[in-house]
């Protein structure tokens, strides 16, 4: 028997290697990025106010790669010694809780009545409709059974279908990121439209146009994501371009609402997002042993955050937890970005406020730049009528 079992190890049976397969690009990328969030620190999720907000300064390799990595940036922030007054109160995150509840009562009943009128009024009232259950094992499950539920619901044409949370996944920089709308809404014709539920007021039928804006631009988000689930089916079901907002009608708690268009919204983030470097060409970048974990030194912290190239400009103050760290950075270098992107763009080349001044001067800069010509005309302006006042004070 032992010939027997040595001659089979031997012969046409022979030991199977155990060496383990190289890791794919996938694996290692996600194993770097666990190496920069730190030992045994949960991922953040990248959600979809933060992949709007990132859509709108795709320049900032700081957030992209920070948000890609699933760091914390609340927490970094309070560890470099400049914690972020981003982000929502308690208080309006109950209060928002509270409101979604009563949207989605009842089966969604009031939501998808809101749904008829403002987006299919020509569809059969939804007298009922169905409501998947999408619960599954972690964002992959919830994502796969979603997109079951989505393909189940548009095969049932004539009837209206409810996802409450769903769980879709957009590739963002070549890391994947998990989304999860309020709603989802199935059509009787088999199309697909996103609800927002916000809890700031509609009064007298409209809202804050700064805060829709941001909702739409996150609706986008979303929008887009469930394109790529509907690019996989046949034939592929239309995803809406115009999203359901819910709000609480005036000063009451009962929900109203309107229908915004994202055309515009769409086109923008989808151009945006693709202008991103991807996660890994940003990480390669990095000095060997960098990591963004929030128990390091600050001094540490502070270099690691640094290797990574920022693009500041005022409206990060409130879309961004390390605004208030890049902004005094930006100020403590003299830069410009600290005045605004408009401004950025009108000064060209001149990137200091040193720069600008020495310009203004005619001290440095090229007199055939528009930038620096501009500045010299503003100068001599500024010049004589000063020149003037003071010949007006003398006089009197």
């Amino acid at each position: 028997m032992s010939d027997f079992h040595g001659s089979a190890k031997q012969g046409s049976h022979p030991e199977p290697n155990r060496t383990p397969p190289p890791p794919t690009r996938g694996t290692a990328l996600r194993r770097r990025l666990a190496e920069l969030r730190g030992p045994d620190v949960p991922a953040k999720a990248l959600d979809a106010r933060a992949l709007a907000a990132l859509a709108a300064n795709p320049g900032c390799r700081r957030r992209a790669l920070l948000d890609g990595a699933g760091v914390d940036k609340t927490a970094l922030a309070s560890a470099l010694g400049s914690p972020s007054a981003f982000g929502q109160s308690q208080f309006a995150l109950i209060r928002g809780n509270a409101f979604e509840a009563r949207v989605k009562a009842d089966g969604g009943a009031e939501l998808l009545r809101l749904v008829h009128d403002r987006l299919d009024p020509a569809a059969e009232p939804p007298a009922c409709a169905a409501v998947p259950d999408l619960s599954a094992i972690g964002p992959e499950g919830r994502t796969a059974r979603t997109a079951l539920a989505l393909r189940e619901a548009s095969e049932a044409t004539g009837a209206w279908t409810l996802l409450d949370h769903p769980m879709l996944a957009l590739e963002v920089a070549g890391s994947p990121a998990f989304l999860e709308p309020d709603a989802v809404v199935v059509h009787p014709d088999g199309s697909w439209s996103v609800v927002e539920i916000k809890s700031f007021p509609m009064l007298d039928g409209a809202a804050d146009p700064a805060k829709v804006g941001a909702a739409a631009r996150q609706a986008a988000v979303y929008v887009l994501a469930l394109e790529r689930v509907a690019a996989r089916l046949d034939p592929a079901p239309r995803v809406r371009e115009r999203v359901l907002l819910v709000c609480p009608k005036d000063f009451s708690n009962q929900p109203t609402g309107s229908a915004v268009d994202i055309r515009k919204q769409r086109a923008v983030t989808a151009r945006q997002l693709a202008r991103l470097t991807r996660v890994q060409d940003i990480a390669d970048t990095l000095p060997e042993g960098t990591c963004f974990a929030p128990d390091l030194p600050a001094e540490r912290l502070t270099a690691a955050v640094e290797a990574l190239p920022a693009s500041y400009a005022p409206e990060c103050l409130s879309a961004c937890e390390l605004a208030f760290h890049c902004r005094e950075r930006s100020r403590a270098a003299g830069a410009v970005t600290p005045l605004g992107r408009s401004m950025r763009a009108e000064l060209g080349g001149l990137s200091t406020v040193e720069d600008v001044l020495a310009a203004a001067r005619g001290e440095d800069g090229d007199p055939a730049d528009p930038a620096v010509a501009a500045l010299r005309r503003a100068a001599a302006l500024r010049a004589e009528a000063l020149g003037e006042a003071r010949g007006e004070a003398a006089c009197r």
